[in-house]
């Protein structure tokens, strides 16, 4: 019998049970695609993190969705890094402490803000932002339930990626986020002729008044369906908004996930002028709510 020290972390959230729940699992050199694959869909969340040694950063990491393995995510890279300081794996000499961790993209950079000892806050730098393939309102809108006048104007529905592409779709306020209703058959089949992992909805303005935007994130299945706050996207969606001017300020608060009773928060900065973004960092607590060992046969 193998046995895998794991820890289910809340991301970008300071109360347990908000923001966006990972299992992340240690030690798991040994185990395959196949298997890590079937532990997250046995932990039957957004996504799941295995930690494993690298040659090239601090630690290395795969993220795997129910669908399957994920280049870049930054829920699951703050609740690691938060298990590997909490876990002792992970040792903070200072209030900031960098490391890197080596992703499928290659490595990244993280910060680990702390006061005595105790974490406070974490920061992944993410890839450079490439804009990706433009689509045409009417051949997605309707899979969601929207139209081209529920659109912020003049900027495009469009692929991003800061390491994952995620397509990315302004729309004009919460009313509009409220009303998406996407069809699950129709959805899987436009994302397999698609260049993006999943999809992210979002409007200028908050739930909270420290809010500068609000997004929803919707996955086809075997994916969950909606993201309670999706990293990844928010440094895309923060790209997507420098570029296309609908920011005055490149720093600001993202939120997600306040209406699926998993409220978050994410501190957001573009580095870069607007036509030559060089990464955007995307920063929030997390909280430890869950410590177990996985128990997995060695025929396995």
């Amino acid at each position: 019998m193998r046995k895998y020290p794991f820890m289910q972390v809340d991301a970008f959230t300071e109360v347990a049970l908000g923001g966006n729940p990972c299992a992340v699992f240690f030690d798991t050199d040994d185990l395959d695609d196949q298997t890590m694959l079937a532990i997250t869909r046995e932990m039957n969340l957004s996504e799941s993190s295995f930690v494993r040694s690298s040659t090239v950063a601090d630690f290395g990491v795969r993220y795997f969705t129910p669908m399957g393995e994920i280049p870049l995510a930054g829920h699951p890279t703050i609740a690691t890094t938060y298990a590997l300081v909490d876990s002792g794996r992970l040792k903070l000499p200072g209030d900031i402490t960098n490391i890197q961790l080596e992703l499928q993209v290659g490595p990244i950079p993280v910060e680990v803000h702390s006061e005595n000892g105790q974490v406070k806050n974490i920061i992944m730098s993410q890839k450079k932002p490439l804009f990706l393939r433009v689509y045409e309102p009417e051949e997605l809108l309707p899979v969601f339930g929207l139209s081209k006048a529920d659109l912020m104007p003049d900027v495009p529905i469009q692929t991003v990626s800061t390491g994952t592409p995620q397509l990315m779709v302004c729309v004009k306020n919460l009313d509009v986020l409220q009303r998406l209703n996407p069809n699950s058959k129709t959805y899987q089949e436009l994302h397999k002729n698609s260049d993006w992992f999943s999809s992210h909805f979002f409007c200028l303005g908050g739930i909270s008044p420290a809010g500068k935007t609000f997004a929803r994130h919707l996955s086809p299945p075997p994916d969950i369906f909606e993201d309670p706050f999706t990293g990844s996207a928010t440094g895309g969606m923060a790209a997507y908004l420098w570029h296309y001017g609908l920011l005055d300020k490149p720093v600001f608060i993202a939120e997600q996930g306040h209406w699926m009773q998993r409220p978050g928060q994410a501190k957001v900065e573009v580095i870069g002028p607007r036509d030559e973004i060089e990464t955007v960092k995307v920063g929030g607590p997390a909280v430890m709510v869950l410590t177990g060992t996985l128990h997995l046969p060695d025929c396995l």
